[in-house]
């Protein structure tokens, strides 16, 4: 069994603690009353949903060719070819629609950000790449094929996942324009400590540390610390570069942010639901590995129920944030949100 993890201070769990306001206001409504009828909070669930998926479908064309282009099979073959298998493996695609959708919101140019978008879907895919091998969740499928290791062996996936991390940042310099040196170099710097130990990587270790720990050592703001940084840092950094590259003012990225970080810790109380409730077949990959190697979870800890309550609040509160943005271009982030909350896999 894994050592146990102590639960993070009470100031660094308030560092990332998700905020937001609740409700809407007058302003609002009437904004919305002269809006379609799918924006905003006159839209049901299921409209905003509906408008999401035609979204990703448009502009998913995009990211895949530009995708497919930011990694060449080059010398040696072996390594970049399992580069692009689970680069382009498929996918939702959520962090690079979430940045260029940004973007676009704050009135840049998609094309600005596209770099940035790719980027994030290496670093993501890395994450992936690495998270299924043997001395990680040791999984055989992801997305409905097998895992990298299981194609070209642990070790040309272990390098695969170093190559694209290294790769993303070079790509992001590179290939950026019509965005200042300062601000590619902002993006930079965010996307760097998403990953590292204060993002992606901590959270990961203390993924690692809680293992079998069980719920008396495992608390809520553990929880908390593991989802927002493991999951929610690449979200946010996702929505956060978008709207930097696009020309965000101070006061946008920071509702940007904090609409970020609630669809964030959302997107992984739903994945501990789903992890007990849909099939191998519905998730694309093993179900119920978090209760076999005994990781604490929100239904674990709190039961289901309440999982899909704390869901639901995080989800209104994202919504929250998005209150004064342009009522048509914040569609894709409200149908984003309903998604997450409504996903099955």
């Amino acid at each position: 069994m894994r050592s146990t993890a102590r639960a993070p201070s009470a100031r660094v769990v308030a560092r990332r603690a998700i905020g937001g306001r609740r409700g809407t206001d007058a302003r609002r409504a009437r904004t919305e009353a002269s809006a379609p009828a799918t924006s905003g909070a006159s839209s049901t669930s299921a409209d905003s949903e509906r408008e999401f998926n035609a979204y990703i479908k448009g502009v998913n064309a995009k990211i895949e060719r530009a995708l497919d282009a930011s990694v060449p099979v080059h010398y040696p073959e072996r390594l970049s070819e399992s580069m692009r298998y689970s680069l382009l493996a498929g996918g939702k695609r959520i962090r690079p629609a979430l940045c260029l959708a940004a973007c676009e919101l704050v009135g840049g140019d998609m094309e600005t950000a596209m770099p940035t978008a790719c980027a994030l879907e290496m670093i993501h895919t890395m994450s992936l790449i690495h998270d299924d091998l043997p001395s990680m969740d040791n999984d055989d499928f992801r997305r409905g094929k097998p895992t990298n290791h299981k194609v070209y062996g642990e070790e040309m996936a272990i390098l695969a996942g170093d190559a694209l991390l290294s790769h993303a940042f070079e790509y992001i310099g590179r290939e950026t324009k019509g965005a200042s040196a300062e601000k590619v170099l902002r993006v930079i710097v965010d996307v760097g400590k998403c990953v590292g130990s204060e993002g992606l990587v901590g959270g990961q270790v203390v993924d690692i540390m809680s293992e079998g720990a069980g719920p008396e050592n495992v608390t809520v703001d553990t929880l908390k610390y593991i989802h927002a940084h493991k999951t929610g840092a690449l979200l946010e950094v996702s929505v956060t570069a978008g709207a930097i590259l696009g020309g965000a003012s101070e006061e946008q990225i920071g509702k940007l942010e904090r609409y970020a970080q609630n669809i964030g810790l959302a997107f992984q109380v739903v994945d501990d639901i789903l992890d007990c409730t849909a099939s191998s077949e519905e998730l694309g990959k093993t179900a119920g590995k978090d209760v076999a190697v005994g990781k604490t979870t929100y239904p674990s800890l709190v039961g289901m129920e309440e999982s899909k309550r704390i869901a639901a609040d995080l989800i209104s509160k994202a919504k929250a944030e998005l209150e004064g943005f342009d009522p048509v271009k914040v569609r894709p982030l409200i149908g984003l949100a309903d998604y997450i909350q409504n996903r099955k896999n």
